[in-house]
């Protein structure tokens, strides 16, 4: 439990009354996974000051609410969820709707986190559904729900439904020693293609395996490493940097661009570790050569990079193996590249135990 929960009051007031169930705007219990205060909407990953600074591409990719969720706590026995995406939803080939534009519902059970239910966006727009039925309803009893938004659309609003006179109100506050986050960085993989629901994304994974806020900041095609985003990135106070954007780099990129990238980080945050994640491997069945040789290169150049960096005297430095990541028998992707459950799950155990003795330390 991120907190003991105490009896419930009934402070916080419901925005809307419909029938027989109170509506709460999940902004009242307070948004977690935004790295940055200063946003134009709330539902933004990147502040407002990002705007002129980063490719028109990475800032409409922020405007996706990947990462984002909100805890709360309720002694309701059935729950809705209803949810406006920015807008109509495009449906992506190879992932998932659920994924994209859905909401993942989550609830302790004996202190571990358990998914409950995945609201799917049947409707362009706007949408509802009962998460926990009347029919089907939860034991009476006080429980902390954790709530994810989607990953490859942005909301305007969101909004948790519960039977009038039900009790609900903001989780208990993390504990002093997990309230930094973790702070990832990279391209659509960390973005969380193509999970088949938010909740699968690997930086939610390892959000809930350590039971501590996480930041997702995966630009989708557009996880280059540019300084720029090292000095947004440092502005956020995290316990420790993941940077993972190699499969939207080549070799030469690398060399470059990562030596940058970490310098930024280290002489704005000189103690905060930075974990350095080498580019998965193609999964494709007979890898094409081209294909193999990206892969080999541009991780050659990041254990260079990692090197000489290390050489240079900067410390509290990590780094993480491809062997770690998806497997070796190609059953982790939709397509060669982005992850599955089964991948995103795989990634996950890969960097926990790198993860877990740095925040241990």
């Amino acid at each position: 439990m991120s907190g003991r929960i105490e009896s419930l009051d009934r402070n916080l007031a419901p925005v809307a009354v419909t029938g027989d169930q109170a509506w709460y705007d999940i902004l009242g219990f307070g948004l977690e996974g935004r790295g940055f205060a200063d946003v134009l909407t709330p539902f933004d990953r990147l502040p407002a000051k990002a705007q002129p600074v980063v490719s028109q591409h990475v800032w409409a990719l922020g405007m996706h609410s990947a990462g984002l969720c909100a805890r709360f706590v309720t002694d309701a026995t059935s729950l809705s969820v209803r949810w406006s995406l920015r807008e109509d939803l495009q449906a992506m080939p190879h992932m998932a709707a659920t994924g994209q534009a859905g909401i993942d519902l989550y609830v302790r059970v004996n202190g571990q986190w358990r998914c409950q239910a995945t609201a799917r966006p049947y409707q362009p727009r706007h949408n509802q559904e009962m998460l926990i039925r009347d029919d089907s309803p939860m034991t009476p009893g006080r429980r902390e729900f954790l709530l994810y938004l989607p990953l490859y659309s942005g909301v305007e609003s969101v909004s948790v439904g519960v039977p009038k006179g039900a009790v609900i109100q903001p989780a208990p506050p993390w504990p002093k020693e997990r309230a930094q986050p973790i702070c990832f960085y990279g391209t659509s993989i960390v973005h969380g293609g193509c999970a088949s629901r938010p909740g699968m994304a690997y930086p939610a994974i390892l959000g809930r395996w350590l039971d501590r806020p996480a930041i997702n900041l995966g630009f989708s095609g557009n996880g280059k490493a540019e300084v720029e985003l090292a000095q947004l990135l440092s502005e956020i106070d995290a316990a420790v940097y993941v940077i993972d954007p190699l499969p939207n780099l080549m070799s030469d990129q690398v060399a470059e661009r990562i030596t940058a990238f970490v310098k930024t980080l280290r002489q704005h945050r000189p103690t905060t570790p930075i974990v350095l994640v080498e580019s998965i491997t193609y999964q494709q069945g007979d890898r094409p050569p081209m294909t193999v040789a990206r892969s080999r290169d541009s991780n050659r150049a990041l254990r260079e990079s990692f090197e000489q960096l290390q050489s240079a005297g900067i410390g509290r430095l990590h780094y993480i193996p491809t062997t770690n990541l998806l497997g070796d028998d190609g059953e982790g992707t939709v397509d060669g590249t982005h992850p599955t459950d089964l991948g995103f799950y795989r990634m996950a155990q890969g960097m926990l135990p790198t993860l877990q003795a740095i925040l241990d330390h």
